[in-house]
């Protein structure tokens, strides 16, 4: 049987300035794709071979890259589809509190090694405010305040995962609430590998599928300030192979160890005209400029904020050559060297010149963000 899943998707014709609207079909035995123009009732695409996507790239919210177009999956466009992809497709709300951020890279690599998918992610400094609304629930008890001391000291990090089962799944893997009753029950789950106590007990987790909803659209129902100092910076984006790979938590957990700060992160899905915009110092000077931009909205990346003195410098050495073959007979121990397959599918971008360090860093969280 010639399985196919069906979808509704929009795409924003930047030149017409109109959101326009497709049938998106997907053909799982050899991963093809068809389009159906829903307005003029016509074939946009014609059944054709497309490996920039996968079965798990396919959920509600999910932006996928087709032939340098961004398509955003708005709904299931049959009930098959619906029935067969929905049960494997629930969200949940991870939050990585401030106690455990510097634990970030190692909690990541557990996720994707869990099987769960991140849909989004970003790294968020809640007000008092915000972490009262969010907590509404426990407002009157007596660790509340407690607790929004806590949620205030520092950025913590927001996670919208996906897998079957998901809430249960995630609540499982965290443990008990009490990080000491998690040592002693469930050893091996986060909390008691991270936390410390009840309320510093290193994640969130949503309890309900309405909380879920509830919880995911306060994190990322709207645009929120990043927590980019935008001082002693520069850039650092994991390339789309690397994060659909898993790689991003190892990632991570090597810039911490070598005594890097992150100070802000988010998952990102750029257009053609962005990736070309931001790319554009190397037009014509390397020539592999043109798969450089495919690379990079080919997917979800992540970009994030590094800092160090004279961090521009200090984090493109961590990061080694260009070239991982070169990398890993020049510079061995470096990112590239240990991650990166070509000079395309490198891992990692990094800030080139000095200079550019804080223009970078401002483009993902300044410009991007407006």
């Amino acid at each position: 049987m010639d399985e196919r899943y069906a979808f509704t998707v929009e795409w924003y014709d930047f030149n017409a300035s109109l959101t326009r609207r497709y049938q998106f079909l997907y053909f799982v035995a050899d991963n093809t794709i068809e389009m159906y123009d829903i307005k003029n009732r016509r074939t946009f695409l014609k059944r054709s071979k497309c490996d920039s996507v996968c079965l798990s790239d396919f959920f509600i919210g999910s932006v996928i890259n087709v032939h340098s177009r961004q398509l955003t999956i708005v709904d299931y466009a049959d009930e098959y589809t619906r029935r067969q992809l929905s049960e494997v497709s629930e969200r949940t709300l991870a939050i990585i509190k401030p106690d455990a951020v510097k634990h970030m890279g190692s909690i990541i690599d557990i996720i994707h090694n869990e099987g769960f998918k991140v849909c989004r992610a970003q790294m968020v400094h809640l007000t008092r405010k915000e972490a009262a609304e969010f907590y509404e629930e426990h407002t009157g008890k007596a660790f509340f305040e407690n607790l929004l001391d806590f949620m205030t000291s520092r950025p913590s990090v927001a996670i919208e995962l996906m897998a079957s089962n998901a809430i249960k799944k995630w609540r499982t893997l965290l443990g008990p609430t009490n990080s000491a009753t998690a040592r002693l029950e469930a050893p091996s789950s986060l909390r008691a590998k991270f936390g410390t106590d009840g309320t510093r007990n290193a994640c969130h987790g949503s309890d309900s599928p309405s909380s879920a909803s509830r919880e995911i659209q306060f994190f990322f129902g709207m645009r929120r300030q990043s927590t980019a100092q935008f001082t002693n910076c520069t850039l650092c984006i994991v390339k789309p192979h690397a994060v659909a790979a898993g790689l991003t938590g190892k990632i991570i957990e090597n810039i911490e160890k070598k005594g890097f700060t992150i100070s802000a992160l988010e998952m990102f899905n750029l257009e053609k005209a962005n990736a070309e915009e931001f790319l554009e110092v190397y037009r014509g000077v390397v020539a592999e400029f043109n798969q450089m931009v495919v690379e990079l909205c080919s997917g979800p990346c992540v970009a994030m904020e590094i800092r160090a003195d004279d961090a521009p410098r200090v984090f493109r050495d961590f990061t080694g050559p260009a070239d991982p073959e070169i990398a890993r007979h020049l510079r061995p121990n470096t990112l590239r060297a240990t991650f990166g397959k070509d000079k395309i599918k490198n891992v990692v971008h990094c800030t080139d010149l000095p200079e550019d360090g804080l223009l970078e860093v401002e483009y993902f969280f300044k410009i991007l963000q407006q």
